[in-house]
């Protein structure tokens, strides 16, 4: 796929993803015969788990050593277990705090539902 279908399937622009790739974060694609670049499925993988990873506010260089272990599963993990334990817990955390939220706006919901059925 050319680098446009790449981003309007990702969600990502189309600089993201120049610019992921210049540091390294993906790897280059394969250029087609009229040069323009071609990406795959692991392209399109990669960039779902960085976008993830953004959203929780995941510096590029911690990315880069997940998705290292992501590529070459054989590597030693010692670097990075302490990695992947702080970011569960921050992901845990997060899914706490967002059923809260979800929680607390359901409820605000009744009450809004409830008021405007006794004012009918």
């Amino acid at each position: 796929m050319k680098i446009g279908e790449l981003a309007q399937r990702s969600g990502c622009l189309v600089e993201t993803i120049r610019y992921y790739e210049q540091i390294g974060l993906l790897a280059p694609p394969d250029r087609s015969a009229n040069n323009y670049r071609s990406y795959g499925h692991v392209h399109a993988e990669h960039l779902g788990f960085i976008r993830h990873c953004r959203v929780l506010d995941m510096p590029l260089d911690e990315i880069r050593k997940l998705l290292d272990l992501r590529d070459f599963p054989e590597q030693d993990c010692d670097g990075v277990d302490t990695l992947l334990d702080q970011h569960i817990a921050e992901v845990s955390e997060r899914i706490a705090a967002l059923t809260t939220l979800d929680e607390q706006l359901r409820h605000l919901r009744s009450r809004c539902n409830s008021t405007d059925a006794t004012r009918s």
